[in-house]
Order: C-alpha cells, then sequence, then structure tokens
C-alpha cells in the first residue's frame, strides 16, 4: 500500500501554472510571437483610444489564441511522451491541436480589424 498523496496547496498549484506558461514561452517560438502580438495590440488600443468593449473583445481574443498555444503544447507533449516512432494518430492529434491555434489567430484578426478599422478610418 502507498502513502497518500500530500495535499497541494493553493499557492503550489499557482506556482505550477506560472511555470507551465514560462515553459511555454521559454520552449515555444509561436507563444512568443503571439505574446508580442498581443503587446503591440495592446499598446494600439490604448494609443488609439479603444472603448471598452473593444478593449474585451481585442482581451477576449488574445486570451483564446495564448490559451489554444499552450493546449496545442500540452497535446504535443503528451503526444511525444506516448508515442517513440510515427503513429499516423499522433500525427493527426497534433494537427487537430494546431488547427485549433490556427482558428484562434484568424478569429483574433477579424477582432482586431473590427476593432481598429474603424479607429484607423476615422
Amino acid at each position: 500500500m502507498t502513502a497518500p498523496r500530500r495535499r497541494i496547496t493553493l499557492f503550489e498549484s499557482f506556482n505550477f501554472a506560472i511555470e507551465g506558461i514560462l515553459h511555454t514561452l521559454r520552449t515555444q517560438r509561436n507563444m512568443r510571437i503571439h505574446l508580442l502580438v498581443a503587446v503591440g495590440v495592446l499598446a494600439a488600443a490604448v494609443a488609439l483610444n479603444v472603448d471598452r468593449f473593444e478593449l474585451i473583445a481585442l482581451i477576449l481574443a488574445i486570451g483564446f489564441v495564448l490559451l489554444a498555444e499552450m493546449v496545442n503544447t500540452a497535446v504535443e507533449s503528451a503526444v511525444d511522451l506516448a508515442t517513440t516512432s510515427f503513429d499516423p494518430m499522433a500525427k493527426l492529434a497534433k494537427d487537430i491541436a494546431a488547427g485549433a491555434v490556427l482558428i484562434s489567430s484568424v478569429v483574433a484578426a477579424a477582432v482586431g480589424y473590427l476593432v481598429f478599422s474603424g479607429k484607423i478610418a476615422t
């Protein structure tokens, strides 16, 4: 019989989450690109004085992209752990996760276009 596991504290849970974010930033070029673009978009939003609801839309779109990128990284890591040779199902899982990132990025770009096109045109 194994000893019961120690209960993880709330502080430790947050630390593990931050470690995951930092790991993704350190190891995933696309996450760094997404974050750089996000900072640029938010800076432009402040400079162009977008209204509260436009800013909410931008923040949600940015969050959606960063979330998708992190889930993609987690799926890729899990698949790499589970397989040692080429497996068409492993490729499919990775491709689907990457497709989710692509969709989220296209949606975020559309939100950005809708928000900024009106600001730049005036």
